[in-house]
Order: structure tokens, then C-alpha cells, then sequence
């Protein structure tokens, strides 16, 4: 038979697709492809996992000998852990230290140093262990020199204090720019330990600790507590899950591709049910 009297197809694939069974077909299509894409929005939501809540757990006041050990580094899970130590600060040890930045301000910090009461939690020489602390801010030069210069006049506490602040990683030192050795740009404790008395015997912490109240020092006027927020909480990427949300983002796609197969499929076997009836024979179906 030729080509020009093969019969036509009698209905269009859209014919095919509107069929009761057929539309009922693609809503289960539809409710499969968007239980799969639920499934992916929820696999992608747990590709971004965060840690901990350290902010929270950084709250929390410990000993310090809990969250770094004297004279060894720092834990990452410890910085900015909310610290408490007891003992005593010691006079003539205060210092100041410049170029410190608060709330868009670059000021000063009076910087003292605290000695842990002996036989403290994570001490292990015949004394207390040093731990540096800063002690507050204060925008002037005059008055932080003011401040650091009442500390260390003041005698010797009789009494064991607690003090209360934020760990952070000591700094590495910074020479001044105009090469003043006795001027302090970043809280180093390597370069604190150098100016403190009677180091001999003493385990040293290598972070800093900063106090949340300046009042409990000492009685100065002029310091500003130091703005020490909560770390924030680091989060991971967990790129298995956001494969499995790729994943299941196929199969919805593929749920609806497959219903439009299975449309097109039967579409074509009609077509060709009807050549073979009228001896045509079975010919391709293009539905370009």
C-alpha cells in the first residue's frame, strides 16, 4: 500500500493523554513525583549540619583546667568556652595593651595576671598555674595607663578570688610600629609572661581569659567590660546527602516521564492495531 493510503491515526497523543484513565494516571504520577521531590527538600535540609550548639554549650562556666591543660594548645571545641579560675591577681602585673578594637572603636585593654590557686583542676607543678586575663577597655590611653597603674599599687588580696570570663587563643606578638619593646599591640601571652614576677615554678596557660566584669578586679574607674559574644556555631556539608536529594529530584521526574511514555506507548499500539487491520502492515510512528 502506498504511503499516501495508509490510514491516519484517529486521535492525537493529547486525545490519549485527557482519557479518564489517563488523567487519573498522571494525579497518581504527580502525587509520586512530589512525594519524591518532599523527600529530596528533605535530604537537602540535612546536607547542611550543624555542629553542636556550642553557643550554648560555650555558656556553661567549667574550670578552666577542663578546657585547656597548661602549657599545651588550645581544643577548638574550647574557644570561647565560658571559664572560671580561682586564685588571686597579681599586683604589678597589669599592663596595657593597644590597638584593641570595640563596638568600631580601637582603644586599650588593662591586661593582669591571675595565679590559680595550687591544686587546682589542671595544674600539675608545686603552684598554681598563670592565666592572663584581660580585664577590661577603654578608648583613652591616659586612663587604661590610669587603670593599670591603680591595679598594680593595690596590695596583695588576702583572700582567694574566682574570675569569670571567655578562653580565647593567646595571640602571637606583634613588635609596635615604632619599635617600642615595652609597647603591647596583641595579647600575647609569651610576651606577657616576660614582664610577670616570680615566674619560676609556674605552669602557664596559653589562652587568655576574659573577664566579664572589670569591678571585680580591683576599684577603677574608665574600663569598659570587653564585648566577647558566643562563638558561633560552624556547620558541615554533608555532600552524600545532597546526593540523595539529586536523586530522588530524578525519580519525581522520572514519574512523570513514565506516565508520558506509557501514554505515547499506547498511543502507538493503537496505530498500529489499525494498519494491521487494514493490511497495511505495521509502520514506525513519529510524533515529531
Amino acid at each position: 500500500m502506498a504511503p499516501d493510503e495508509r490510514p491516519k491515526p484517529d486521535r492525537t497523543i493529547v486525545r490519549v493523554m485527557v482519557r479518564p484513565r489517563w488523567i487519573a494516571m498522571l494525579l497518581l504520577a504527580i502525587a509520586i513525583a512530589g512525594a519524591f521531590a518532599w523527600l529530596g527538600h528533605w535530604q537537602l535540609e540535612r546536607a547542611v549540619v550543624p555542629a553542636a550548639d556550642t553557643a550554648e554549650v560555650s555558656e556553661i562556666a567549667r574550670p578552666i583546667g577542663q578546657a585547656q591543660t597548661p602549657g599545651k594548645p588550645m581544643y577548638d571545641t574550647s574557644i570561647g568556652q565560658t571559664v572560671t579560675a580561682e586564685g588571686r591577681y597579681v599586683p604589678g602585673d597589669f599592663s596595657v595593651i593597644t590597638e584593641r578594637v570595640q563596638d568600631g572603636r580601637t582603644g586599650y585593654w588593662v591586661a593582669a595576671h591571675f595565679e590559680q590557686k595550687a591544686g587546682s583542676e589542671g595544674t600539675t607543678g608545686p603552684e598554681g598555674a598563670a592565666i592572663a586575663v584581660a580585664v577590661g577597655w577603654t578608648e583613652s590611653e591616659e586612663v587604661a595607663k590610669d587603670a593599670a597603674a591603680q591595679l598594680n599599687a593595690q596590695p596583695a588580696a588576702s583572700d582567694d578570688v574566682t574570675v569569670t570570663g571567655r578562653l580565647i587563643p593567646g595571640q602571637a606578638p606583634e613588635t609596635a610600629e615604632d619599635g617600642d619593646p615595652n609597647v603591647l599591640n596583641t595579647m600575647a601571652v609569651s610576651a606577657l609572661i616576660n614582664r610577670w614576677q616570680d615566674m619560676t615554678g609556674h605552669d602557664v596557660y596559653g589562652g587568655y581569659v576574659i573577664a566579664g566584669d572589670p569591678a571585680e578586679v580591683g576599684q577603677v574607674d574608665g574600663l569598659e567590660a570587653i564585648d566577647a559574644p558566643p562563638p558561633v556555631p560552624e556547620t558541615t556539608v554533608n555532600w552524600l546527602n545532597i546526593f540523595y536529594a539529586v536523586e530522588w529530584v530524578v525519580f519525581a521526574g522520572f514519574a512523570v516521564f513514565l506516565w508520558y511514555r506509557l501514554v505515547r506507548d499506547t498511543w502507538e499500539r493503537e496505530y498500529e492495531e489499525k494498519l494491521l487491520a487494514s493490511g497495511a502492515g505495521p509502520e514506525p510512528v513519529r510524533v515529531d
